[in-house]
């Protein structure tokens, strides 16, 4: 189990002893191995791999999308235990919030495998994003008095008073490159991110395809005013967003930002983003609501 201690603003190091003896139950030998950073948790669940271990990630959406590269590369298992503060890919999983109950729920998992996007090289679970979007993440990081995933909501509306429509640069596989004035350009491997957010509502974690969600010029009268149908995902229903789907994507824009991924920073613009179908061998309980990389409901049932 890689674990980031100050996941989740010490949630994750809270809740270890007790994740830990949840796993004891079913699996005969649990090591921890708390993380220095996202750079040493790749080391460490590459090294676990190696040994033929299952590794879980203990912490935020971060960890588990760089613990899930390193995994990817040496052909091992990952498991996802929610221990930051959105837990956005255990979300949409349809999984708890809570470790405890997922690493129980793991002592009668399956395999199957999802696709694995990637950053300039550097992979991902959930969603990538630019614009104002990287404003909001910059301020949220920042954040100190709340806790939880609320604090990606006030980090949006306190980024929504300074923020200016930038113009992006968007070409996805081989069409023709469009131009976009507005506020941001996502990338998804899966539905949620901003703590609850439904970003990307019909992001499939096994189909081989990016959702990319833009999202055009409006007022910020008219931002506010449908602010609140993201948490639905029915923003993508109106006239200002438009979902297209592809393998790659290559976004630049009219100034810098930051391609932040899972609640942290990836690349700079000019960036692409590709996804690696099935490079991901993942864990889960019989009871996500996933469906393997062929289109099944399950794959390999593991019992303890």
């Amino acid at each position: 189990m890689v674990v980031n201690p100050s996941a989740g603003r010490g949630r994750a190091l809270r809740l270890l002893g007790d994740v830990s003896a949840a796993l004891s139950q079913w699996a005969p030998d649990v090591r921890v191995a708390p993380t220095r950073g996202l750079e040493h948790a790749g080391e460490l669940a590459a090294e676990a791999s190696a040994q033929g271990r299952v590794v879980a990630a203990l912490g935020g959406d971060g960890l588990a999308g760089a613990v899930a590269g390193a995994v990817a590369e040496a052909g091992g298992v990952l498991a996802v235990l929610p221990g930051g503060r959105g837990n956005d890919f255990v979300r949409g999983l349809g999984l708890p919030d809570d470790p405890r109950l997922v690493a129980a729920d793991l002592a009668h998992a399956r395999e199957t495998r999802i696709d694995l996007p990637e950053v300039d090289g550097r992979p991902f679970l959930g969603i990538a994003s630019v614009g104002y979007d990287s404003d909001v993440q910059v301020i949220a990081n920042r954040a100190r008095l709340l806790r939880g995933r609320h604090v990606y909501t006030y980090a949006a509306l306190r980024a929504l008073a300074a923020w200016r429509p930038a113009r992006f640069t968007v070409t996805v596989d081989d069409e023709e490159p469009r131009t976009l004035r507005g506020w941001t350009v996502g990338a998804a491997n899966a539905p949620f991110y901003g703590g609850g957010m439904r970003f990307a509502p019909g992001a499939d974690l096994a189909d081989g395809l990016l959702e990319i969600v833009l999202i055009s010029h409006t007022s910020r009268l008219t931002f506010l005013a449908l602010f609140p149908r993201v948490f639905s995902g029915r923003h993508v229903d109106t006239r200002h967003v438009r979902v297209l789907r592809g393998r790659r994507v290559h976004i630049s824009a009219d100034r810098p930002f930051a391609v932040y991924a899972d609640g942290d920073p990836l690349a700079a613009l000019p960036a692409s983003i590709v996804v690696r179908p099935s490079a991901l061998r993942l864990l889960v309980p019989t009871s996500a609501d996933i469906s393997d990389a062929d289109g099944g409901p399950t794959g390999s049932v593991i019992h303890s």
